[in-house]
């Protein structure tokens, strides 16, 4: 328990009394025990002050003021017994004991102690006293704080001795809340979370700003795509017999031209892989040999002359220029290696419309390929039904059945780009160039992938008697699968004339092209006859076609009456057969 420094205070009390030395920074009242000398003196004013106020308290009786009136102002009236507001002496002698006040400098060192103050003294607050006398120092003693522990050798006061508490002897102190850390740290958390709160808001806002412009992006790129395919309604119209769309934009295509070698029969044939990848289309184009071209040097040909005199790159430019299209490459496919092909594909299966005899075995065995549908060819037998060509028939029929054979290639070759560029390459053939064997395979897989889904078909390119395309060939074959535009031969160009030597003179056919070259003509060899002729003949055809062939007879000095109507070869319009009465020096 704490030890109290108003503890045995008094005459009776266990120990010395208190005295003030002073305050300390906060104001508070400083005090220290007494000396034994001090402590006597402290008595003795005690019971001299008690004597007193028995004295005065007996006056007080014997003059008649006895009850316990109240006069608040001590004017004479009932006063009630043992109070006395201003300290005037009626208070009893049970009146608690006070500490003897010595004499203290600013810095609580005694001046004057030991004797009470008398009645009536003055009192100094800082510690002067009124009087003049010097008093004897004592040993100071360590002054302690009221209400602090004490000194571990100090004696408690006796038990049950209340204590007596003064307003000078508290010391108020904020006290820090013991929770405040707590509602700082709730306050920072509240803090945190609505941050997080917002942050996670800021991130959904830019979510969906983002996926916005996603979907903004590919909304505008499937309507590009539909505009550049020509799907959008309005924009596209249908193709009469494809199946396809076109539209007022181009599709993107891709054209490589194959021409087939007979190395054994001789002559080629020729035909359009294309491969729509808009449509997703592919198509084989069946080009007949008579589709007449403009040649390099203007003058009008056939295309198989080009094949054979203009060679792969004069037949690609030729055929761009008529057909407005843009092929990539030419894939020249020799019979051997078309043989090749259909082996390391494992055979194909063709609907055969003819029989087609063995040309290494004799007469009266059995056909090579017999007609029939489904029928499994080899390499061998492929070769023969593609370049077979019936008495009387017309070249189309080969051709169409040149078509049947490369759609079975393409449905029994791989769809994997990779393998079919192995395949390319297994065939040993040197391509021409810008074709390489990897564009090649990665071509063929695409069309190969569309003829296993039933997405390729075969088209005849038709033209008419003398190699011009007709307005059918233009809608349905030009326009739709190969996008381009029909550019015959202009009919304002040079006059086209075909000569056939029956002079018996080889030269003579040399020197009748030189005088047709340079009379404006446009030259077309139409070989030399078997057997020698007398007389020369100019035809025409068309009636719009007399004049140039009077023309003509004249350039190659020959008589008017040669002129004649009749039927002209070569896709030409004027026919000429020169016989022994052509003189080259006429």
């Amino acid at each position: 328990m704490n030890d109290r420094y108003d503890a045995g205070h008094g005459a009776d009390g266990g120990g010395a009394p208190y005295e003030l030395v002073g305050y300390d920074e906060y104001g508070r009242p400083v005090y220290r025990q007494a000396t034994d000398q001090q402590a006597q003196h402290h008595q003795q004013a005690q019971q001299a002050q008690q004597a007193q106020q028995a004295q005065q308290y007996d006056a007080y009786q014997q003059q008649g003021h006895q009850g316990y009136g109240y006069d608040p102002y001590a004017t004479g009236g009932h006063q009630q017994p043992g109070y006395d507001p201003y300290g005037t002496g009626s208070v009893p002698p049970q009146q608690p004991q006070t500490p003897a006040y010595g004499s203290y400098d600013t810095y609580g060192a005694q001046q004057q102690g030991g004797q009470a103050p008398q009645q009536g003294a003055p009192y100094d607050p800082y510690g002067q006293s009124a009087h003049t006398g010097q008093q004897p120092r004592v040993t100071e003693q360590t002054a302690h704080i009221p209400q602090q522990p004490g000194p571990a050798d100090d004696d408690p006061g006796p038990a049950g001795t209340a204590p007596d508490y003064r307003t000078e002897q508290f010391a108020f102190v904020e006290e820090p809340d013991g929770d405040s850390e707590d509602v700082i740290d709730w306050m920072k958390f509240t803090e945190n979370r609505t941050e997080r709160r917002e942050e996670a808001k800021r991130r959904a806002r830019s979510r969906i700003v983002a996926l916005a412009v996603v979907l903004a992006l590919v909304a505008a790129g499937g309507v590009g795509y539909l505009w550049y395919a020509g799907k959008l309604p309005g924009l596209s119209d249908s193709g009469a017999g494809t199946g396809t769309t076109t539209a007022a934009g181009a599709q993107k295509r891709d054209v490589i031209v194959v021409h087939l070698h007979d190395t054994t029969g001789g002559g080629t044939t020729t035909a359009l892989l294309v491969d729509n990848t808009t449509t997703e289309q592919g198509t084989t184009v069946l080009l007949p040999n008579s589709l007449a071209l403009t040649a390099d040097d203007g003058a009008t040909t056939t295309l198989a002359k080009s094949v054979e005199d203009d060679g792969s790159e004069g037949t690609r430019t030729a055929l761009d220029t008529v057909l407005g299209t843009d092929i990539e490459g030419t894939w020249r496919l020799d019979t051997p290696f078309l043989l090749t092909l259909v082996d390391l594909v494992g055979n194909i299966e063709v609907d055969t419309d003819t029989d087609v005899p063995d040309p290494d075995a004799k007469k009266g065995e059995a056909p090579l390929v017999k007609k029939g549908k489904g029928q499994t060819l080899s390499g061998k037998m492929a070769v023969a039904y593609a370049t077979h060509r019936g008495s009387g028939e017309p070249q189309n029929a080969q051709l169409e059945r040149f078509g049947q054979v490369m759609h079975g290639v393409l449905r029994k070759m791989t769809s994997d780009p990779d393998a079919a560029t192995l395949t390319v390459q297994t065939l040993g053939q040197i391509l021409e160039p810008p074709l390489t064997d990897k564009d090649l395979g990665d071509f063929l897989a695409r069309l190969s992938d569309r003829a296993k889904g039933g997405d390729h078909k075969s088209a005849l390119l038709p033209v008419q008697d003398d190699g011009t395309l007709t307005a059918e060939a233009s809608d349905s074959v030009v326009k739709d699968v190969l996008g381009g535009t029909a550019k015959s031969p202009d009919e304002n160009a040079a006059v086209s004339v075909s000569v056939r030597n029956a002079t018996g003179v080889k030269d003579h056919t040399e020197k009748a092209r030189v005088v047709l070259l340079n009379g404006g003509f446009t030259f077309r060899a139409a070989g030399t006859a078997a057997a020698p002729e007398a007389t020369s003949e100019v035809v025409y055809a068309d009636a719009a076609d007399k004049e140039n062939a009077t023309e003509v007879a004249k350039t190659l000095g020959l008589d008017a009456g040669s002129v004649t109507k009749g039927k002209v070869t070569g896709n030409a319009r004027v026919s000429v057969v020169l016989g022994q009465d052509y003189d080259p020096g006429s």
